[in-house]
This record gives C-alpha cells, sequence and structure tokens, in this order.
C-alpha cells in the first residue's frame, strides 16, 4: 500500500508551500499487532522504500509481526518532495593540485551556486533539517491514526531517532538501532578514525596470509601518502568515447577514498588491495575504481537534502577545535565527515546550535546493534549516543562493520526478541571475517 500526506516544508516560515511525503506501508501479520514501525533510512539521503526492494526485504517482512511496517521516504528522499540534484558551472579540477584551502574554496563556489538554484526551484532549503524531519515523523504517527510508532533507524535514521526523542518520546513505543550516529557526532573524530585501523589490522591478523601482506596498515598508508604529498601521480583515465581524462592523485584524494571504503570489512579488503598496489607502483585497481564510480567530467554537484542536513546538524566550537587538532596527524584527516566541517556555514548560516546536539534523556525501550569493524560510526561514540537513554539493551556484532542488519539471521532474532519484550538471548553475535585477499566484485 502506498500513502503520502502534506508537510509544510519550513514549519518556521510564515506562508511556507507544503511537500509531499510519500512511504510504502506493508500490513501487519501478527496477531495482536503493535504500533506501526517506521524504517528511517540513513545518509542523510536515503530511501526507506529503495531500501525495503533490496537486500533488507526479509527483515521489513519479519518485522511485519509486530505492526504495520512503513518503509518511509524523508523529506527530500526518494519519492518524497525536496530539493533537486544541483549540477553547477564548476568544474572539477582533475588534472592539477590544489591546496586544501583551495579545494574547499570551490566546493563552497558551488554550493552558493546551488543554493540560488534550489532558491529559483522555490525550495526553501532551511527547511531541510533534522528538527523538521523529526516533526514530519510525529505528522506522520497523527496520519497513520497511531497512538504510538516505533523508530527503527540505521546510522543517519539513529540521529533523526535521537531528535525524534527529543521532541515527542511520549509518542515512541520502541526504538531499534544500529550503527548509531549523536546528535553531537555529524563530524566523528579523527583520532577514533585511526583506533578503527588498529581493530581492522587485528582483524587482519586473524588470518596468516593477509597479515603476511599487510602487517602494518597504518604504516602502509603513511608511506603512500608520504609519497604522494611529495609527488602526486598523474593517471590517463580512459574514457567510454576512446578519449582519456588526465587524473592527478594526491594525498588528499586518497584520504576521501580511504573515508568511502572504510564503512564494512568487506570494503576495507578492497582499500587494503589499493594501498598495497599503490604502495608497489601500480595503479591499475585505481584506475578501474575510478572508472566504475566516477564521472571525471561532470561538474561539482550537491544533493540538497544530504548537504542540508548535515550542514543543520552541524558542530560545536568545542568539537570543532578538537577535529582540527587531530586531523593534523590523522591518517585520514577529517575526510571522514566530508563535506563537514569543511563546509560550515554555507547556506545561510542553517547549523541548529548546541541546544539540539544535546542528547536525549529518555526512558524509552531502546535496542543498540553496534558491529566493531565500523568504519563510520565507532563503537565509543555510539555509547556516549545513547548515554541519556535508561532503558538501552546494546549487543555487539563482533567483525561486523556499518550495514549490519543483514550480516546474520541471529540480528533478525536479536530485534524480535527485543521486539517481543523477551529477553536477549546474547549481548554478542560473532560473524566470521571476510576474506581479506578477496575483493567483493
Amino acid at each position: 500500500f502506498k500513502g503520502k500526506f502534506i508537510v509544510p516544508e519550513n514549519r518556521n516560515a510564515k506562508d511556507s508551500r507544503e511537500i509531499t511525503i510519500r512511504y510504502v506501508r506493508f500490513p501487519a501479520t501478527g496477531e495482536n499487532p503493535g504500533h506501526p514501525v517506521v524504517y528511517l533510512a540513513g545518509g542523510p539521503g536515503g530511501s526507506g522504500v529503495s531500501t525495503a526492494k533490496y537486500r533488507r526485504f526479509a527483515l521489513f517482512m519479519a518485522m511485519r509481526e509486530f505492526g504495520d511496517v512503513i518503509a518511509y521516504d524523508q523529506r527530500g528522499t526518494g519519492d518524497s518532495d525536496g530539493p533537486s540534484r544541483c549540477v553547477s558551472s564548476i568544474s572539477k579540477v582533475t588534472a592539477q593540485a590544489l591546496s586544501d584551502k583551495d579545494y574547499i574554496a570551490l566546493q563552497r563556489s558551488a554550493i552558493d551556486e546551488c543554493e540560488i538554484f534550489w532558491r529559483d526551484e522555490g525550495v526553501d532549503i532551511a527547511g531541510y533539517t533534522t528538527v523538521q524531519n523529526a516533526h514530519d515523523l510525529d505528522d506522520l504517527r497523527k496520519h497513520l491514526g497511531a497512538e504510538k510508532i516505533t523508530l527503527w533507524g540505521t546510522s543517519y535514521g539513529s540521529h533523526l531517532a535521537f531528535a525524534a526523542l527529543k521532541q515527542m518520546e511520549d509518542r515512541i513505543h520502541r526504538v531499534v538501532l544500529s550503527s548509531a550516529e549523536g546528535l553531537d557526532q555529524t563530524v566523528k573524530l579523527p583520532a577514533r578514525t585511526d583506533a578503527y585501523f588498529d581493530r581492522l589490522q587485528a582483524a587482519v591478523n586473524m588470518q596468516p596470509e593477509a597479515k603476511a601482506l599487510y602487517p602494518d596498515i597504518k604504516g602502509m598508508m603513511r608511506a603512500l601518502h608520504a609519497k604522494l604529498e611529495a609527488e602526486p601521480v598523474s593517471l590517463e583515465i580512459p574514457q567510454e568515447n576512446g578519449e582519456a581524462t588526465q587524473l592527478l592523485i594526491t594525498k588528499r584524494d586518497m584520504q576521501q577514498v580511504s573515508s568511502g571504503l572504510i564503512s564494512d570489512p568487506q570494503s576495507a579488503a578492497i582499500l587494503l588491495a589499493l594501498y598495497g598496489s599503490m604502495g608497489a607502483g601500480d595503479y591499475q585497481l585505481l584506475t578501474a575504481l575510478v572508472q566504475r564510480f566516477y564521472d571525471l567530467d561532470e561538474p561539482i554537484s550537491w544533493r540538497g537534502m544530504s548537504l542540508a542536513m548535515d550542514v543543520a546538524s552541524g558542530i560545536s566550537e568545542e568539537r570543532l577545535a578538537l577535529v582540527n587538532k587531530q586531523a593534523e596527524t590523522s591518517l585520514l584527516a577529517d575526510y571522514l565527515n566530508y563535506p563537514m566541517p569543511h563546509v560550515r556555514g554555507v547556506l545561510g548560516g542553517l547549523d541548529l546550535g548546541d541546544a539540539f546536539r544535546e542528547a536525549p534523556v529518555s526512558d524509552v525501550p531502546t535496542l543498540l546493534l553496534t558491529g566493531t569493524l565500523d568504519g563510520r560510526t565507532y563503537p565509543q561514540a555510539q555509547q556516549e549516543a545513547v548515554a541519556g537513554l535508561s532503558d538501552v539493551t546494546t549487543v555487539t556484532v563482533v567483525h561486523a562493520g556499518h550495514n549490519l542488519f543483514m550480516s546474520s539471521p541471529k540480528v533478525t532474532e536479536t530485534i524480535q526478541q527485543f521486539m517481543r519484550d523477551e529477553e536477549i538471548a546474547s549481548d554478542e553475535i560473532i560473524l566470521p571475517l571476510p576474506n581479506f585477499l578477496e575483493l567483493p566484485f
């Protein structure tokens, strides 16, 4: 069943236009269905409807035991209304080295251009914040005719759930989270990214052949970074039209590529192979990845919802100072969180402020699933994110990464036990490690 409801685009603006939020409802199958279960996708920018179509479909079906399951497209995502993707007129600079300052200035200029584009499109970009997103959930609850809803979210979806706990705690029945991102954790601490690589090394050391090939992951990465910092490498990337685009690979490029590869242990295997081959002077794997995943000829572009949500959630001055200090020596600097904090202050100063970033205090029953090899939201930070919740059950999924919901049938069983208000069988689920010498494609 497909549904929709109407909300103001910006509840803080007089005479705001209205936008349509869309979802798919899977009817409950249990004998005594409870409150609707609303899936909150990550990103920000992920589509709940698209998520339900693919790998997590079985889990969506399993959750129907407990009530109607809502595959929900947040404002600005999927089929819901929101800003179009903006393609600026500013070209990517691929053939020459740019300082970090000049690189960020280009991105900010593209955002300034996109802000005008969205305004001309009739979009009030100030409406795309997690606070407005959380108000939508209460409007969804009313639209469904439900006294309460259960929130089920991952990554940014947990960030949204935390905001909802602050706004509508008495209308939330239960909360199921994985890979939690606290309200003050849009920008992760670089030192904790370094600690992740220690955990990755420990996992690699469990496989003798992988350990022999990658005995010092951090040392391998630092060596390549130093090499590229001293002398960037110029590559010719073949294009479909038969021509080639010149691409200069810098230290910053590798830090950004790495930030996208450490979410899960399977993708971390690509990172290991990439640094290993490039350290030996072989750039074939990098060339293949660029050809497959990057459009070098396309100008700088931005997705409005994703950008605005991160900019609005923001970062405090105190945390920014800590991030900047740690980034000076961290392997990936502060690029794990790109484009934040680099574009902080764009979009007319959209930051929601430190009061928004205060953690929720609540006694709503909450299940938190945490992967030990999550390279985006780290175990210690996840515990900090739920520190104000008095009824939290934490289950550690050993060797799991950021995307852990479908990593084991035991994850589904654990969620079912929690939803039935049964005792959780174990506070730990141990997964087999992937072969770090095999690439997942």
